[in-house]
Formats: C-alpha cells, sequence, structure tokens
C-alpha cells in the first residue's frame, strides 16, 4: 500500500513535471505573443492612419467643392456689377458720350467750312493693321502650343507615384515652355516688322495666353500634388507604390479638355473647373458691344489723328529741348486721357462683356469704381480686376506664402513684387509694339504704384 501511494506521489510528481512549462517554453510563448501584439498594434496603427487619410481626402475634395461652389456664389452675386448700382453711372456714360460727339461735330463743321471736305487720314489706321494674314497665323500658333499644354499635363497628373525627379523634369519643361513662348512670338514680330496694332495684337495676345496656362497648370498641380501627399505618404513609399499599382481608383482627378478649353476664351485669368452660367445669350447684346469696340477705335484715331499728330508733326520740325518736350505732352494731355478712356471702356467694358455673353459667362466684374480711388495703389487694384485678381492669386500670395507660409502676414515685398510684375509686363507690351525700349510705364507702375 505504501508502495502503491509512493508510487502514487512519484506519479503526480512525473505528471506535474511534464504539464509545467520550463524556461525555453516560456520563453517561446513570449516571443510570440510579443510578435502578435506588434502585428496587431502595426496593423491598427496602418488601418488609423489609412482611414484618416481617406477621411482627410474626402473632406478637402468637399471643402474644394464648397469653395469652389462658394465663389461661384459671390460670382453670381457679382455678375450685376455694383456699377449698376451707381444712379449716376449712366449719367456720366451719356455726358462723355455727348462730349465726344461735340468735338467730332467741331471739326467736322470747321474743315466743311475751310476745305470744303472732312479731311480725315484713313492711311494710318489701314497701316496699322497690316499683314493680318501673319498675324493671324502667330496667334494660331500660339493657340495651338496653349492646347498642347493640355496632355502633357494630363500625362503628368496621371502618373501619381512619380519620383521627384520626375516632376522636377516636368517643371524645368515647363519653364522652357513659358519661355519660349515669350520670346518667340516677340522674334516674329520684329522679323515681319508688324505694324502698331498688329503688334499689338500678337503680343497682348501671347500676354493673356501666358497668363491662362499659368493659372490652369498652378491651380490643378495644387491639388494634384495634394491628392498625392494624401494618398501615397513618403514614410510608406513601397506600400503606395503597390498601391497605385492595384488601385487605379486613387489616380488623381484631372479636369476635362472641354473644362480647359472654356477657359481659354472665358473673360476671366483665374481657373475654375466650372463657372456660374447665364441662363441665355443676348445676341443683340453681343452686337451692341462689338460695336461700341468699333466706335472708341474710330473715336480713339480721330482723337489721335486731330489733336496728337499735328503736335508730334510739330514737334520733329523744331530743336530738341526741354521746352519742346513739355510743350509737346502737356499739348497731348487732354486727348491721351479721353484716348485712355475710350480704350478702358471699349476693351474691359464692351469686348469682355460680349465674350461674357456669347460664352454665357456670369460673373461681368471687370472692374469697379475707380474714378472715386484717392490712391494709385486701390487704383491699380480697382481699374483691372481682371488683372488684379491674378496678381494678387500667383505673384502676392505665393511670394507671401513662399516667405511666412500662410497668409496671416501681409509682406510690403509681396506688394512691391505684384507692382515689378504689372510693370514689367505693360513695358515689355509697349517695347515690343513701338519698337523701342522707353520706361515710362515701368516708373509710373513701379513709382507711383
Amino acid at each position: 500500500m505504501s508502495q502503491h501511494l509512493r508510487y502514487r506521489g512519484n506519479w503526480k510528481d512525473h505528471q506535474s513535471t511534464k504539464d509545467s512549462p520550463n524556461g525555453q517554453d516560456i520563453d517561446d510563448y513570449d516571443i510570440t505573443y510579443q510578435k502578435t501584439t506588434d502585428a496587431i498594434e502595426k496593423f491598427r496603427a496602418k488601418f488609423a492612419k489609412r482611414l484618416n487619410e481617406d477621411i482627410d481626402l474626402i473632406i478637402n475634395d468637399l471643402v474644394r467643392d464648397l469653395e469652389e461652389k462658394k465663389a461661384d456664389l459671390d460670382l453670381v452675386r457679382s455678375s450685376k456689377s455694383k456699377l449698376l448700382e451707381v444712379s449716376h453711372f449712366q449719367t456720366i456714360y451719356n455726358i462723355f458720350v455727348a462730349l465726344l460727339i461735340v468735338i467730332i461735330l467741331n471739326t467736322v463743321c470747321l474743315d466743311l467750312l475751310e476745305k470744303g471736305r472732312i479731311d480725315i487720314e484713313f492711311e494710318i489706321l489701314t497701316g496699322s493693321f497690316n499683314k493680318l494674314s501673319i498675324t493671324f497665323t502667330i496667334w494660331l500658333a500660339m493657340l495651338s502650343t496653349t492646347l498642347l499644354v493640355y496632355p502633357l499635363f494630363y500625362h503628368w497628373a496621371k502618373n501619381s507615384n512619380s519620383s521627384f525627379s520626375f516632376d522636377v523634369a516636368w517643371v524645368l519643361l515647363y519653364v522652357v515652355y513659358l519661355i519660349a513662348f515669350l520670346v518667340i512670338p516677340a522674334l516674329y514680330v520684329s522679323k515681319h516688322k508688324l505694324a502698331l496694332a498688329s503688334s499689338m495684337i500678337v503680343v497682348t495676345e501671347q500676354t493673356r495666353l501666358m497668363m491662362k496656362v499659368h493659372s490652369f497648370v498652378r491651380e490643378n498641380a495644387q491639388y494634384i500634388l495634394h491628392y498625392r501627399k494624401l494618398s501615397f505618404p513618403d514614410d510608406d513609399e513601397n506600400d503606395s507604390s503597390k498601391h497605385v499599382k492595384s488601385d487605379k481608383t486613387n489616380v488623381p482627378p484631372c479636369p476635362g479638355f472641354s473644362s480647359y478649353l472654356y477657359f481659354l476664351f472665358c473673360p476671366s485669368l483665374i481657373y475654375r473647373n466650372e463657372y456660374p452660367r447665364t441662363s441665355k445669350i443676348r445676341w443683340s447684346y453681343v452686337v451692341t458691344n462689338f460695336l461700341q469696340v468699333i466706335g472708341c477705335t474710330m473715336y480713339i484715331y480721330y482723337l489721335y489723328v486731330r489733336f496728337c499728330l499735328p503736335v508730334f508733326r510739330t514737334a520733329g520740325k523744331e530743336l530738341a529741348n526741354v521746352k519742346t518736350y513739355l510743350k509737346t505732352i502737356f499739348s497731348c494731355v487732354l486727348p491721351a486721357t479721353l484716348m485712355f478712356m475710350l480704350a478702358f471702356f471699349a476693351i474691359l467694358h464692351s469686348w469682355l462683356n460680349a465674350f461674357a455673353e456669347m460664352l454665357r459667362f456670369a460673373d461681368r466684374m471687370f472692374y469697379e469704381d475707380w474714378w472715386n480711388c484717392k490712391s494709385f495703389g486701390n487704383y491699380y487694384r480697382t481699374w483691372n480686376v481682371v488683372v488684379h485678381d491674378w496678381l494678387y492669386a500667383y505673384i502676392y500670395k505665393d511670394v507671401v506664402l513662399l516667405i511666412y507660409g500662410d497668409m496671416k502676414n501681409r509682406s510690403t515685398f509681396a506688394m512691391l513684387m505684384v507692382f515689378f510684375v504689372s510693370a514689367l509686363f505693360h513695358e515689355y507690351i509697349i517695347s515690343i509694339c513701338l519698337g523701342f525700349f522707353y520706361p515710362i510705364l515701368f516708373v509710373v507702375f513701379g513709382g507711383f504704384g
């Protein structure tokens, strides 16, 4: 019995020794448990990170859509120009037209009484529009290059897994394109010796198209880079590259070609995927505005021939000195001011409203009441709202973001850069059209501004 009990006792001891883990088993269990815990934590962290990124991307898209809708609502509210709310604006318009009619009637009556005919030299006007076929060819070539920007940009946008060197190569290609777009048309204007009006058509269209291309690239590249940053973080490049190959739904969206084509012709220099649109086209309004453009052009030519050209001819026969210079300038101040008003009305009112109506573009805030301004800075911000918006969006804001990283601070340097770029391009247009460099506009914009 004792032996049996002793045997049982030994059996229990043997069984407990067999069931209890030894030190090596405990270490293996701890390692396995730790690996499992780490894997679960890593999966949870990745899942939470991916979920947060997807939520951020959805929120970003939602905020972008809301901002565009808010901008569209603001544009709709501004489609009825503030000037229409000014009760005396139409009166000013009527007085100005009446003044021009009186000036023309005065000159016509004097011509009929003294010479028996109306003496207006139309040779200067027709000569200013020389070589229109070459002018149209240059414009068509410029437009074609701007159309090629879209497929190239589309190709870059769809390569979401592109490397940093790939992006740098495309940026350099874009800079080279802008430089070529700026230089080559100017060389052709000089080569073919285009007259003033023909040169003005080429150079102003060159500037307009270049500003539109930059707006399109700047607006969409910013969104695509932000999309790529949220979708494929830098700290998980291997997983992101695999994700790109397996999930084609995360390719960043690129605007359609129709949106880009509409932007090239609509009277705005800030790209948006959509713009507020009017319900119909008033063709009578379009015709009226184009007739106003023709009328203003004839008025400008008439004032130049009647009041400026005789002064220039007389000054050319006199000895060049300070007295002759000052007399020439002040003799042309009044007609030049009237010419400026006519050019402003023809371009920023009639021409832009005609294209806005044809394209059903609802935003008609092309200028504000700049004649009420009390400073040059406010005048520059209100007399040409279309260009000012571009300068503010892509010069001022970008310079401020480059210096401070946000828009909470104001920068005098950024403001000076705006005036410098504006003065530079105004001087470029005048120099190419006149064929010589005389930096009067550069001094006015860069100095008084």
